[in-house]
């Protein structure tokens, strides 16, 4: 949040309303990280229709041997790679070979039987309710060192735990529920995930710096990754072993090749016009509760009503985003080399999106002033979502509502209408009424792009 504030004092000299893109101030907002030591090397590209705003390496790819960034670069793309996942399910689909409301059981044998309620459709959406398995200290022994264990034996994992919570009833982010997609795709197309990916999307688009990740490989131009540790001490990343990591974020890209990639997807060159729909168009819970994410994409609008179509990624030693804003044919692609840090690119990407596109809600943010004595109160967790949030806490001020997490710092809340508020540029907070419209607030949801949590109120 503080970096974000950061880029938009950088680019305040233009009003980004009038959706005119100043060069030297999108330079500006995209090199920033690395002139403040917070990360060692960037590629940042944002192309507009057919116009290049900006396409520029900063920092370097090699700290230790000083070697400068390049913008053809290859990084690991983390959970950007989720995307892929998920349109090679939807090309399948679109071939006949698979139903999206297939339950994972036809596909991986061996499975627990309440897992028989789980569908592909809700494993792209992560409404699964299957535990992140990917978490378990097992699993990351596997893909931290060479794996001891063959790559399928991987699912037996998911026993460990029950659900977190009854299928379809709430949203939590899931590797587990990816990487068993990896598995659908190999069993539905015969041919392995790395195959797939490589014949039927990185060679048809021209992707040709782009690959099934290979930590031991001698790639030509590849960054090397870092951890930065007290905000400026760097180390180099550990290597990865991404045959175990598989479908839920083993690719490796550059941000000319992840262009291509969004100009294509969002072109009609990838997917049936049913398929691209589906994946773009915010899944529902049970209750017909709308989340901010599709398939394998987020999807959603900030604060200023900019409408995004993306994702972003982790991996040790990188970050990267890549987001898509239809309004503008916007196609906006972040890597970085460095992780942890609080440095997110969305950050960026969001700033770069500011500067070049209108904000349909205008430059000045709205807040309730009425009578917020209904919505006032402590709200705990139920279900769903980032676990690490137990409670939140709702008061009003003489400004408007605000809200504090686990008893921190209260943070004033934008109101986007209705009953949903901005907790941050993206981060929705709505209260939720029983009886529909017409009864107490009862509930509070938040919503940040992959985990729609629920809070009832005390």
């Amino acid at each position: 949040m503080k970096y974000f504030i950061l880029l938009v004092a950088l680019a305040s000299s233009l009003p980004a309303q009038t959706g005119q893109a100043n060069p030297r101030v999108l330079d500006s907002i995209a090199g920033a990280a690395v002139r403040q030591n917070r990360a060692v090397g960037m590629v940042v590209a944002a192309v507009k229709g057919n116009d290049t705003l900006l396409m520029k390496a900063y920092g370097k790819a090699d700290a230790e041997w000083d070697v400068p960034m390049t913008t053809d670069a290859m990084f690991d793309i983390g959970s950007l790679s989720k995307q892929f996942a998920a349109v090679s399910i939807l090309q399948l689909r679109d071939a006949g070979k698979l139903s999206l409301d297939d339950p994972i059981t036809k596909w991986v044998p061996n499975l627990p039987a309440s897992v028989d309620r789980v569908t592909l459709r809700r494993l792209l959406s992560h409404t699964s309710g299957i535990f992140p398995f990917m978490d378990e200290p097992a699993f990351e022994i596997n893909y931290m060192t060479p794996p001891r264990f063959p790559r399928d034996s991987g699912y037996k994992f998911i026993k460990l735990e029950p659900f977190a919570f009854p299928v379809g009833e709430a949203q939590a982010y899931s590797n587990a529920g990816f990487w068993l997609l990896g598995l659908v795709v190999e069993k539905a197309s015969g041919m392995t995930y790395e195959d797939y990916i490589e014949k039927k999307i990185f060679e048809p688009l021209g992707m040709k710096r782009s690959m099934y990740c290979n930590s031991y490989a001698n790639v030509q131009h590849r960054a090397h990754g870092y951890g930065m540790q007290q905000g400026s001490t760097i180390r180099r990343a550990p290597l990865v072993d991404y045959k175990w990591v598989f479908a839920p974020g083993a690719l490796c890209s550059t941000a000319g090749d992840l262009v291509t990639w969004l100009k294509a997807l969002h072109g009609g060159k990838v997917l049936s016009p049913t398929s691209y729909t589906e994946m773009t168009t915010q899944a529902k819970l049970n209750d017909g509760t709308p989340v901010h994410y599709g398939m394998g994409i987020k999807v959603g609008e900030d604060n200023r009503g900019i409408k995004y179509i993306g994702h972003g990624g982790t991996s040790p030693g990188f970050r990267s985003d890549a987001t898509w804003y239809p309004a503008g044919q916007l196609a906006v692609v972040v890597l970085m080399n460095t992780s942890p840090t609080n440095l997110v690119p969305l950050g960026v990407s969001d700033a770069i999106a500011r500067e070049t596109l209108p904000w349909p809600r205008g430059p000045e943010m709205k807040f309730y002033t009425g009578d917020a004595k209904d919505f006032v109160g402590r709200y705990e967790g139920v279900m769903g979502g980032n676990q690490a949030i137990r409670f939140i806490d709702v008061s009003q001020t003489p400004e408007g509502l605000a809200f504090a997490v686990n008893g921190g710092r209260p943070d004033r809340l934008p109101w986007a209408g209705g009953l949903t508020f901005y907790a941050n540029e993206v981060f929705t907070l709505t209260f939720v009424r029983a009886n529909g419209n017409s009864g107490p607030v009862t509930q509070l949801h938040s919503d940040n792009d992959n985990n729609h949590r629920i809070f009832k109120k005390q």
